[in-house]
């Protein structure tokens, strides 16, 4: 192991930090507990470590002093939301340590922790205990004493990210609000998600960093699952006193502006709001605050300089929203989702009491994700799906492994047999003798199609050439023509047997009104003993779907 880093290791360390952290955002952004929060901690650290890493590509040398002047001024220009403007300046407080040295040792390493300690705190109006800064503090202050001992430094870094998850466990004791909800601090594991990114390139690339999430489960005294989505009782909490989340940078700050302008804009900030933070220097200035004044911040703000990136958000709304998303989910016991093509059949299915309509079909098969994805978003026990398509059954079957509902598929092969299908669905019924119902109703359909050729070819006894007008059941080409409607006639009449009732038409795109309307009176006038009805369908590429009864 090695007993010092150098500059191009510390752009590896950085790049791998932020990777690290984009794979665990998702897990990072489940832990935030707070009613409204200025975005999600882990998306808003991973998009500034993004931003840093951004600034350290563009470095042409892998000097020290250059790689972590890189660092501290990207993380600064991709600071988003409080959690990403603290880690920037725990990252501009190790680079001011970071950029007078050629190599980090353990020592200095330590030495750049506890400076980015000291600039977060600094950086912060009110510190909270319990949070980022807690875990940054009480680690770098660990780490002075072990870099006394230790000159190894993957070993120093191991033993300091121990502490760092000892004191992400106390962070529930720290913040009553992290303690009610069984989590531990979101920024916290943020951090050490990034450290633990480092860890791994001073370990060497092949080998794998695991994460313990798991020995976090013992944080409260009733050992909830921190790592679980939080569950808090939103209407518990105090209410918003300022209502916009204000954000934005101070550029081209003019040249009468001194520090002393930048400490009285933090203290007019602070006059108006809360979470004030007001950082940076005479080349940059990056201001968040939540206030009810925001065109306030932003008229001082100009009288250092140029507004750039602002950034205005309604809590007020955000947190309605949150209390809704909060409210545990009503469910029906059934809901249906049916695949189609085109407006006029996604109407029938609708009318018929179809909870969510996939558009799909020949041409457009959705995926098993795309119908679990439908199917979750009804709010029912069991969801019903109707594929319509024999090529989109398998995907709809193994949609159920990825849904949290109750997918019962029925092997619908057409639009008619879907539709034939949602008609026999009765919400008094069980699940289990709806879908007997619904699978006798499709075995008594029989469906036709009527399209056209797209080339030419020798099939199921046919000469075709490209543009010919074809007709098929789901298995075979029955009938071939130069004219749409004679076609159709002539598949119905191969599907005919005496036990059809009803015959109907689902006319598509390319097909007008008056054209299906007298298709149906030839028909009615054939068959006298059938009801004959025809629907605009809407579908592309097929003039007519036939079901028949």
């Amino acid at each position: 192991m090695g007993k010092s880093v150098t500059g191009a290791m510390f752009r590896k360390m950085v790049i791998s930090g932020a990777n690290y952290l984009e794979s665990n955002k998702d897990y990072v952004d489940s832990l935030n507990v707070f009613p409204v929060p200025d975005g999600d901690t882990g998306t808003n650290m991973s998009l500034t470590m993004k931003s840093a890493v951004r600034e350290v590509n563009l470095c042409t040398n892998n000097n020290l002093d250059s790689i972590a002047d890189a660092v501290s001024k990207g993380a600064l220009k991709g600071a988003r939301g409080n959690s990403g403007v603290i880690l920037s300046q725990i990252l501009k407080g190790m680079s001011t340590v970071l950029v007078n040295e050629k190599n980090i040792t353990t020592k200095i390493f330590a030495k750049a922790l506890k400076e980015g300690a000291e600039v977060a705190y600094k950086a912060v109006t009110k510190p909270k205990e319990g949070t980022i800064l807690t875990v940054i503090r009480l680690m770098s202050e660990e780490s002075v004493t072990i870099a006394k001992k230790e000159t190894d430094m993957a070993e120093f870094l191991k033993q300091t990210l121990e502490k760092g998850e000892e004191v992400l466990k106390m962070t529930p004791e720290l913040l009553p609000v992290l303690k009610k909800a069984g989590v531990v601090d979101a920024g916290g594991r943020g951090l050490l998600v990034i450290l633990n990114g480092f860890l791994k390139v001073v370990l060497g690339d092949e080998s794998d960093v695991n994460l313990d999430f798991e020995a976090d489960t013992q944080t409260t005294t009733n050992q909830l699952d921190p790592f679980a989505p939080a569950s808090v009782d939103y209407n518990d909490l105090a209410d918003i006193e300022f209502a916009y989340c204000t954000e934005f940078f101070i550029i081209n700050i003019n040249k009468k502006t001194t520090e002393a302008d930048i400490d009285k804009l933090r203290e007019t900030l602070m006059s108006i709001g809360d979470s004030v933070i007001c950082i940076g220097d005479l080349n940059l200035v990056k201001v968040h605050v939540h206030t009810n004044e925001p065109g306030v911040a932003l008229t001082n703000a100009l009288k250092l300089g140029e507004i750039n990136g602002v950034k205005i958000e309604n809590m007020l709304e955000q947190n309605r929203a949150l209390k809704i998303q909060q409210q545990p989910e009503e469910l029906k016991p059934i809901g249906m989702v049916s695949i189609c093509a085109g407006e006029g059949l996604a109407a029938i299915f609708k009318d018929l009491m179809v909870d969510h309509i996939i558009e799909g079909g020949q041409t457009m098969n959705p995926s098993a994700e795309d119908i679990a994805m439908a199917a979750d978003n009804i709010p029912a026990e069991t969801v019903f799906v109707l594929p319509n398509n024999k090529n989109i059954i398998m995907a709809a079957q193994l949609a159920n492994d990825l849904s949290k509902r109750n997918i019962v598929v029925i092997p619908t092969t057409s639009v008619p047999q879907g539709i034939t299908a949602a008609i026999n669905l009765d919400p008094e019924l069980s699940v289990e003798e709806n879908k007997a119902n619904m699978l006798q109703a499709i075995e008594n359909v029989t469906t036709g199609s009527v399209t056209y050729a797209v080339r030419s070819t020798h099939i199921d006894g046919f000469k075709l050439k490209e543009g010919d007008i074809i007709g098929l059941t789901d298995k075979s080409i029955i009938a071939k023509g130069e004219d749409i409607n004679a076609v159709t006639s002539d598949v119905i009449e191969k599907l005919m047997n005496e036990n059809v009732m009803n015959i109907t038409l689902f006319y598509g795109a390319d097909v007008q009104e008056v054209e299906a309307q007298t298709l149906a009176e030839q028909l009615t006038a054939k068959y006298p003993n059938c009801s004959i009805d025809a629907h605009f369908g809407g579908q592309p590429l097929y003039y007519y779907l036939i079901s028949l009864e």
